[in-house]
């Protein structure tokens, strides 16, 4: 990534966010500014209704500002069209669910192709190939051609982490990625995140797990729409950097 580590790849200028109720105005992002750094592994903690996914959907362009700036790699997505942000979000995005989103009559394999196919990419045996290579990075190579079904929590959100880095974008964007996982499979998925950062991903996280959050580079607390704590970490002991998966070699 040709982008300085001390410089901001993502930044979020005097960002608000409001919804018209019945009641009034709702705000869930109140006049916020951040900037999240290449390489950098940030989680985002609060408690429910604090604007933690506001946040994400202002980060991928689901949803726009009522007032404010969002720019990434030097440009403003709040500006672009749908179409424009959806072609965006394929190309720089990948985006990781706490439910996974696996398609289930897809194999994991056809699952890890199919962002390829969507960009249209239509060599099918170069992207069966590339799949099975993310695939084998989270230890599910030998898992390729099972549905969802067939497999664990554990295995279907490593099997959704492979899928979302299936067009190698810069940016992964994880909302509640272990909310469903036991402590050994949530330590395994934060293994990865770790490694992706090493390897040049900005990785950007929400949980409400404080033990899984200390893990990461960057801690930033949500409360009411507004940062009210930003911790970095620089010298943290990771250890998930520690842990490898089982069949690695």
């Amino acid at each position: 990534m040709s982008t300085q580590k001390n410089t901001a790849y993502i930044r979020l200028q005097h960002v608000t966010k409001n919804f018209p109720l019945t009641s009034g105005i709702f705000t869930a992002l109140d006049d916020i500014s951040i900037d999240f750094r290449p390489s950098e592994f940030t989680c985002v903690v609060g408690r429910s209704g604090s604007g933690k996914s506001t946040l994400m959907n202002m980060i991928t362009g689901i949803d726009k500002p009522t007032t404010g700036k969002i720019v990434v790699a030097g440009k403003p997505i709040q500006d672009f069209t749908e179409n424009e942000r959806a072609r965006w979000r394929g190309k720089n995005l990948g985006i990781v669910f706490q439910f996974y989103q696996l398609i289930p009559v897809l194999s994991l394999l056809e699952n890890v192709m199919f962002p390829m196919q969507l960009l249209g990419e239509t060599d099918l045996p170069k992207i069966e190939q590339k799949a099975l290579r993310l695939l084998a990075a989270v230890n599910l190579k030998d898992q390729a051609h099972q549905r969802p079904e067939r497999v664990s929590g554990g295995q279907q959100q490593c099997a959704a982490i492979a899928r979302a880095l299936a067009n190698d974008p810069p940016i992964l964007i994880a909302d509640e990625p272990t909310g469903n996982l036991g402590s050994e499979d949530a330590m395994m998925v934060l293994g990865i995140f770790v490694n992706l950062v090493k390897k040049g991903k900005t990785v950007i996280m929400v949980t409400h797990d404080d033990d899984l959050a200390k893990q990461a580079d960057r801690i930033l607390h949500l409360s009411d729409g507004k940062v009210v704590g930003d911790s970095n970490h620089a010298h943290r002991k990771v250890t998930a950097r520690s842990r490898k998966p089982s069949h690695e070699e």
